[in-house]
């Protein structure tokens, strides 16, 4: 467990808490035989891009993706030893403190839900914040959130985070690297998060709000059982996700060996939607952002998870988030794996996504 404590690069940056978000490391490259994979199945229905009537824009303009009910097998159960041949620069403490992504368990949902194709970008979050009124905890508690500095030295502060902050002068205003209305909204916390969602709901009259930790990856699946939505081999990253790649690695040499073989275009965040989407239509289910799910974490849920549209842990202390960002490691770029930060986290590699629970033809959509 301690191991976990830094990882919000590698991946688990959350175990720290909102104050004190740790300098980590993020993940590598190479795939092991097919027979160490657990086999593929495709349960749910997935169409080999979105149609027309799979999908719809609301009446503030978010674009949402119709996810069809339907079962798949939630997790992994590779063994330390598998993943050290498809990852062979990763520490293996690392490696074995991964059991929280096992057992692997059959899921079941069991209603359609619409789920946002984009994650909430900066555009969007502002309208929200422009109409509301709200003021996001980063402003709000007057302690800033996190930022990038070219001139910053993880190694001369207390705490070595791997970003400077927290700082009142960063938010999701500023980043310290370029965003456009098109970028990934970030520095947001998962408190920041529900509050828009229950603007929206308000606003048109459906329930919008964060998916759950099981609708998220069943979302990411979209279908399959490989390790990236696009194949096992990290290599397909490159073409597929914006996570940690040589450009990146520039500014952080310390990891360069963690990072992608190649480059992907982006050094920090991307615009949404930069790469294909998955089988649901849903683009950046990995990288670009980490995403706040609804779930409270729980290290041993997926042993007494039920079949049917599991909630997560009736209480906790820290949320779930999903999915990677442009500062991931391949290892924790993976569909499976799992990460967490207090709801009053705020980063530069964390945002999210919303799910609305009803489509085209109620509330106000059109």
């Amino acid at each position: 467990m301690l191991q976990r404590v830094f990882a919000f690069l590698s991946g688990r940056q959350g175990r720290v808490s909102s104050l004190g978000l740790t300098a980590a490391l993020l993940v590598a490259c190479a795939a092991p035989p097919p027979s160490t994979l657990a086999p593929p199945i495709v349960v749910a229905p997935a169409p080999a891009a979105p149609q027309p009537a799979n999908t719809f824009t609301d009446s503030v303009g978010m674009r949402f993706a119709r996810v069809p009910a339907g079962e798949f097998l939630m997790g992994s159960d590779e063994s330390p030893q598998a993943l050290a041949r498809a990852f062979p620069h990763a520490d293996p403490k690392r490696l074995a403190d991964l059991a929280d992504e096992a057992p692997v368990h059959r899921v079941r949902i069991t209603h359609d839900f619409w789920l946002g194709i984009h994650q909430v970008t900066t555009g969007q979050f502002r309208r929200f914040v422009e109409a509301s009124g709200y003021v996001p905890e980063s402003i709000r508690d007057g302690t800033g959130a996190y930022g990038f500095n070219p001139d910053y030295d993880p190694s001369r502060t207390e705490r070595g985070d791997l970003f400077e902050g927290r700082d009142p002068r960063y938010s999701w205003q500023n980043t310290g690297f370029a965003q456009t209305d098109r970028h990934p909204v970030v520095n947001v916390t998962w408190n920041d998060a529900v509050a828009m969602a229950r603007w929206l709901s308000q606003r048109e009259g459906v329930t919008y709000r964060l998916p759950t930790e099981a609708e998220w990856e069943y979302a990411a699946r979209a279908g399959t059982r490989t390790r990236f939505p696009a194949g096992d081999d990290p290599a397909v990253l490159l073409q597929s996700a914006n996570t940690f790649d040589q450009e990146t690695a520039l500014r952080w040499p310390r990891w360069r060996e963690q990072a992608g073989s190649g480059n992907d275009g982006h050094p920090f965040t991307a615009p949404v939607g930069s790469f294909a989407p998955n089988a649901f239509g849903l683009y950046d289910m990995i990288g670009n952002v980490w995403e706040w799910c609804a779930d409270w974490y729980g290290e041993d849920y997926y042993a007494r998870s039920p079949l049917n549209d599991p909630p997560g842990p009736a209480t906790g202390r820290t949320r779930v988030r999903r999915g990677g960002s442009w500062h991931s490691w391949p290892l924790y770029s993976r569909v499976a794996f799992r990460n967490w930060n207090t709801p009053e986290t705020r980063y530069v590699l964390v945002g999210f996504r919303l799910l609305r629970e009803q489509g085209a033809g109620t509330g106000a959509a059109r």
